[in-house]
Order: structure tokens, then sequence, then C-alpha cells
């Protein structure tokens, strides 16, 4: 089964992630926190990681420059969200390797499509 590692601090937007994806087959682990979900997918890598960019601890650039940054999580699928579609940071979250980049509120047809198409890409 493959597994992904989501790190998202809004409660509702998180759960409902965690039904659609765990709906479509894949195994989801849950994280609030940014430093909590770097260190689980240092720990144990997933097959792919939906982030958010704003998070405690660790914004989710810093997550995503310490995933890039590591030889084990290095070629990690990532897909960023956030409720700020600003071009500033559409431009940090490309320039710190995202995968994909996506905006609150999402479509969940668009969501389960762009996961499908990160992890068989």
């Amino acid at each position: 089964m493959r597994r992904v590692l989501l790190i998202e601090d809004e409660t509702n937007i998180a759960e409902a992630l965690r039904f659609i994806l765990a709906r479509d087959g894949w195994q989801v682990t849950v994280c609030s926190d940014g430093a909590a979900g770097l260190a689980l997918a240092a720990a144990e890598p997933p097959d792919l990681v939906v982030l958010d960019l704003m998070l405690p601890s660790l914004s989710g650039i810093e997550v995503l420059t310490a995933l890039r940054a590591a030889e084990a999580t290095r070629a990690l699928p990532v897909l960023m969200l956030t409720a700020k579609g600003q071009e500033r940071d559409r431009a940090a979250a490309e320039a710190a390797g995202v995968s994909a980049f996506m905006t609150k509120p999402f479509d969940n047809a668009e969501i389960r499509a762009r996961v499908r198409a990160l992890l068989e890409g």
C-alpha cells in the first residue's frame, strides 16, 4: 500500500484530506507540526508528502528544504498546499524543490488526480 505523509495543522483540512486519500487506497499518516513531520519523513520516508505552507515550529518551505537536503528524501514527491496562493509563495516553494503546488480550497477530484500523478510519475 502506498504511504502518504500529510503535514497539515488545520484539523478540518487534515481530516478531509485523510478521508479523500484513504478512500483512494492510500495509507495516510497525519502530522500537525513541521518539525515532527520532518522527523517522521526522515525516519521512514513515505511515497509522497502533502505539505502545508504555514505550520507550527517549521514552515513548509523549511521542511521542504530539509527534505531536499537529505539523501533519503531528496527525490521524494512533495505536494505543497497553501491558502496563500501568492506568487512569492509559489516561487519560494519552486526554488526549494516542490514537486507540485495547490491552493486551498481545493477540489477533491483535483487533489486525488495530483496525488496519483505524483506517485505514478
